[in-house]
């Protein structure tokens, strides 16, 4: 027999989890355009020169690439390259068809450009929990604003989206890279492997302080400066931004990540928490300023997470283009929800079984049906009654429905969760 299971790394959804997804969804595009973004839609293929040049870290060696086809696969070539064989790639985020996107349609867009994108994406990395080779992510971003208004923004909002899904408790980190990178540089790494540091450093969370050093010491760095950076970043209790004078010799980026954290303290209300994280890395080699991250005691790992990204359409274009973009971890927040015992938003839709015998007339069932979704504004299933009705009535609300009706009677029947006699 065929294996019928779904390649490893992707997943089916039933009928009851596809419900929470979609509502999801729904409240995540609500919010967002609430706040004054707009939604677009790229293609989930990219041109592979693009994606291998698009900074991407270490994403770049995920890459789900795409066989030529016909006549452009000449299979007879000696030393076949990778070049050889692939023309096109999926892609593994939404920020590079974004710059693509704005690069190709710049003069039909207002500027600063607030931007919703909803879409899978691909990613060749070894599958575990909470991370898949196919998920989607939900980005907002803005385009055109060079000033820290751009990410108190775009925290908020994500914030303010968060607590519509019914989440609570959460912390936003924030970190700079113009800092990070003096961090880095002040503890004697040559400046020009400052990004092979960031990428070992990513792996904090991961690997541990140990894991991050013996990584740096196989890479062939230096002990003294592997010894000063960790020492560096080993500073404990709550530390402010400003305790990252002595080692940033860039005043504006200690004085620009002050004013964001400032600005969120006063916007949270006490809601939710903002602070300064000096071992924030995110993996991305794009990032030129601003990085941030979600936390919450629910998942190990962040839910959220984004960062400025002012020089990456400029490789488009060819002038420096000012953004900034933040991304909801989508599949990390629907694990939540639907290992929870109650999801904490409304699903949006009510849903109402009409049970028939197979002996009534099936043209007036469906009649019936119409006029309910009409009149109660159910979404109605019409579905053969069982023997044991107690029985079916369990089963149906397990599977979402609120009500049921049985075909002929006049009374709607809500579903309370206890299995009928």
């Amino acid at each position: 027999m065929m294996n019928t299971n779904p390649v490893r790394g992707t997943r089916d959804f039933l009928p009851e989890e596809m419900r929470i997804r979609d509502a999801m969804q729904a409240i995540i595009l609500k919010s967002y355009s609430n706040n004054g973004f707009s939604k677009i839609e790229t293609p989930i293929i990219e041109d592979i020169e693009r994606l291998d040049k698009s900074e991407g870290g270490e994403n770049l060696n995920m890459i789900f690439r795409i066989l030529k086809r016909g006549q452009k696969l000449d299979l007879s070539k000696d030393e076949i390259t990778e070049k050889d064989l692939a023309d096109m790639g999926l892609r593994f985020d939404l920020t590079l068809p974004l710059c693509r996107y704005f690069a190709n349609n710049r003069a039909h867009l207002r500027m600063p450009f607030k931007v919703i994108q909803i879409g899978k994406v691909y990613r060749a990395e070894r599958p575990q929990k909470g991370r898949f080779r196919e998920f989607y992510q939900c980005d907002i971003d803005i385009i055109g604003d060079d000033s820290n208004r751009a990410e108190i923004e775009l925290i908020h909002t994500t914030a303010k989206t968060l607590m519509d899904l019914g989440f609570d408790d959460f912390t936003v980190r924030v970190n700079d890279r113009r800092i990070l990178f003096d961090l880095i540089e002040s503890a004697g790494f040559p400046k020009e492997e400052v990004l092979s540091v960031c990428i070992s450093f990513d792996k904090l969370d991961k690997i541990g302080e140990d894991g991050v050093a013996t990584e740096l010491k196989e890479k062939g760095f230096p002990e003294d400066a592997i010894r000063r950076f960790m020492e560096s970043i080993s500073v404990s209790g709550e530390q402010g931004v400003k305790t990252m004078e002595p080692y940033c010799s860039d005043k504006d980026a200690i004085r620009w990540l002050s004013e964001i954290i400032d600005g969120i303290e006063v916007l949270a209300e006490g809601k939710y928490k903002i602070a300064f994280d000096r071992s924030l890395v995110r993996g991305m080699g794009y990032y030129t300023g601003t990085i941030f991250e979600i936390v919450s005691p629910k998942f190990k790992g962040s839910i959220a997470g984004g960062g400025r990204y002012d020089k990456l359409i400029g490789n488009m274009l060819g002038e420096n283009i000012p953004a900034v973009g933040f991304s909801i971890g989508f599949e990390r927040i629907a694990e939540i929800l639907l290992g929870s015992e109650s999801v904490g938003f409304d699903t949006g839709s009510r849903k109402l079984a009409l049970l028939y015998d197979t002996e009534s007339p099936f043209v007036d069932v469906v009649k019936k049906a119409d006029e309910i979704r009409r009149d109660n504004g159910y979404d109605v299933s019409t579905i053969v009654k069982a023997k044991k009705l107690g029985k079916q009535f369990s089963a149906l609300e397990r599977e979402g429905f609120s009500a049921a009706l049985v075909f002929g009677d006049e009374e709607i029947k809500e579903l309370s969760g206890k299995e009928q006699e």
